[in-house]
């Protein structure tokens, strides 16, 4: 045994055992481990799901809050804003959002951005459940996804647009001279039906009208063509015709909010016609569906007259009218001065379209030929030669209102027609100034008669004529009176002569019937003797003679 620890292998005698143990983790330390590995997870699942981050201008941050406010796409949840600051110039705010990933492709060219809130407007009342659930922040994005590299920075609208882009229909402008009563949202009818509204409206570049933008839905877009006509519907047109009071409207609304309509009034057929032509050219407004129908204008012509008398009643816009057709309309009226004459005249300018006139136009124009420059002015020039002239009218007898009238009077004397720009049209007084001129020409010489002097004479004429008359009396008259008498007794004497000596008279009678026979005999004797001249040297034959027709009257 004692060799056996003597040997060396084992420990010493004695000697104390050390027992070394092994480090181990401990479990505790899998929490934040798997916690780091949950977070890092979630982190690139929200990274991997998540869009893009954009960034959109606001004016004001009224409803919007960062992590509440959504954005909806078609009422889908697409995004949350996660933040808003002040910009740096304070004149906008500034919202950053982030989009999912399904709606990254929001994020282009074209899209816009608005605040929905409950609004009241024209088109109805809209965003009535962000009462209850808050604002949220609405998107209209194009129908396709635009290629190209995607758009972060987006400028919000103050209000909804009024048409989305993907709505079916098509746009189209129109413009006007003023706006009225139109406004965004007021309803496009066609055939009384509405097919459209008022999407938006600004003034031109030179402010002398006002473009509007109209929205026509589909499948009634295809109706408008290039011989469209838009008229404002708005308000009640009412006239007076042949056939009475007629009353015309589109409907109670756009009575109320105003309106549009259009209708090609059989003008065209062709459908096709559409297109960019149509879409792309301004159509003008007609004030009413009575100058809708009117024909084309045409080329306008510029006229200038200049007239002798008052214009008073004569306003801007007035017509001209050509035998009941009304030609163009009174632009301006001016005062100029003649200082060869010394005296005032009012100058009227105007614009007529000669293409009213229908076929004489196009035979004008066909005439013409297309090398000449100014058949409008070719037209009017022989007009002139054949007497028409310019003439102011009482167009309404209750207001005084005038017109201007083109008419022919062949009596005018001729005027040189030169052609110029504006063309000048020769006048002539009115019928009412002509009768006052012909009253104040009789007035004039009836102030020339010299009155007073035919008073005296006259006078001197009938003091003469009363002494005469005296004279007369005094004298003449009673041997006048005593002629009478004697003129009586004379009367009376031969009636009674008449009366008693009975026998010359009886005497006198039949000589006078004896004198006629033969006058009668002398008258045969003539006759005979004219027809048988030989009897004054032969005699009478033997045979008897034949006795005239006188001689037959003859008893």
């Amino acid at each position: 045994m004692a060799q056996d620890n003597d040997s060396g292998d084992g420990p010493p005698v004695g000697a104390a055992t050390i027992t070394r143990k092994k480090r181990h983790l401990s479990w505790i330390w899998a929490v934040p481990l798997v916690a780091l590995l949950a977070g890092a997870a979630l982190v690139l699942r929200t990274w991997y799901e998540s869009g893009p981050a954009i960034t959109i201008t606001f004016a004001t941050a009224e409803g919007i809050e960062a992590g509440k406010t959504q954005i909806r796409y078609k009422e889908v949840n697409v995004g949350q804003i996660e933040g808003v600051r002040l910009a740096e110039d304070r004149s906008h705010v500034i919202a950053t959002a982030r989009l999912a990933k399904e709606a990254a492709s929001l994020a282009q060219q074209g899209t816009n951005f608005w605040v929905v809130r409950p609004r009241l407007g024209f088109s109805g009342v809209s965003g009535l459940g962000t009462l209850f659930s808050g604002a949220y922040i609405g998107v209209d994005a194009p129908g396709k996804p635009v290629a190209g590299h995607p758009k972060t920075d987006f400028i919000g609208l103050e209000a909804p647009p009024e048409v989305l882009q993907d709505r079916p229909g098509r746009r189209f402008n129109l413009q006007t001279a003023t706006l009225g009563s139109l406004d965004i949202g007021s309803p496009v009818y066609y055939r009384r039906i509405a097919v459209g509204q008022v999407i938006g409206y600004q003034l031109d570049g030179e402010g002398r009208h006002v473009n509007v933008q109209v929205f026509v839905d589909a499948p009634n877009d295809r109706y408008v063509n290039d011989a469209t006509r838009f008229w404002n519907a708005s308000g009640v047109d009412v006239s007076i015709n042949a056939q009475g009071l007629q009353v015309r409207t589109q409907s109670i609304l756009a009575v109320a909010l105003g309106g549009l309509a259009f209708e090609d009034f059989g003008r065209s057929s062709d459908m096709a016609a559409s297109d960019a032509s149509a879409r792309d050219r301004p159509f003008p407004i007609f004030d009413s569906e009575q100058a809708a129908r009117a024909r084309p204008d045409g080329a306008p012509l510029k006229v200038r007259m200049r007239f002798s008398q008052s214009v008073r009643g004569l306003s801007v816009g007035a017509p001209i009218d050509f035998h009941g057709i009304a030609l163009g309309q009174v632009d301006a009226i001016d005062m100029r001065f003649d200082r060869a004459g010394a005296q005032f005249y009012p100058v009227i300018s105007g614009t007529i379209y000669p293409d009213r006139l229908g076929s004489v136009a196009k035979v004008v124009h066909e005439y013409a030929g297309p090398d000449f420059q100014n058949p409008s002015g070719r037209l009017l020039a022989q007009l002139i030669e054949r007497g028409m002239r310019g003439q102011l009218r009482t167009g309404n007898l209750l207001t005084g209102q005038l017109y201007v009238a083109l008419d022919e009077f062949p009596q005018a004397p001729p005027v040189a027609f030169t052609m110029s720009m504006p063309a000048e049209i020769p006048t002539v007084p009115n019928n009412l100034d002509q009768l006052q001129q012909q009253l104040a020409s009789i007035a004039a010489k009836i102030e020339k008669i010299p009155f007073d002097r035919i008073a005296d004479d006259l006078h001197t004429t009938l003091a003469s004529a009363s002494r005469l008359v005296t004279r007369l009396d005094r004298q003449v008259a009673p041997e006048a009176q005593a002629a009478l008498r004697q003129a009586t007794r004379a009367m009376g004497q031969i009636a009674t002569i008449m009366g008693t000596e009975t026998g010359p008279v009886a005497d006198l009678q039949r000589t006078l019937t004896e004198l006629g026979r033969t006058a009668r005999s002398l008258r045969a004797l003539a006759d005979y003797l004219q027809s048988n001249p030989e009897a004054l040297l032969r005699g009478r034959s033997p045979d008897p003679a034949p006795r005239s027709r006188r001689a037959a009257e003859v008893p």
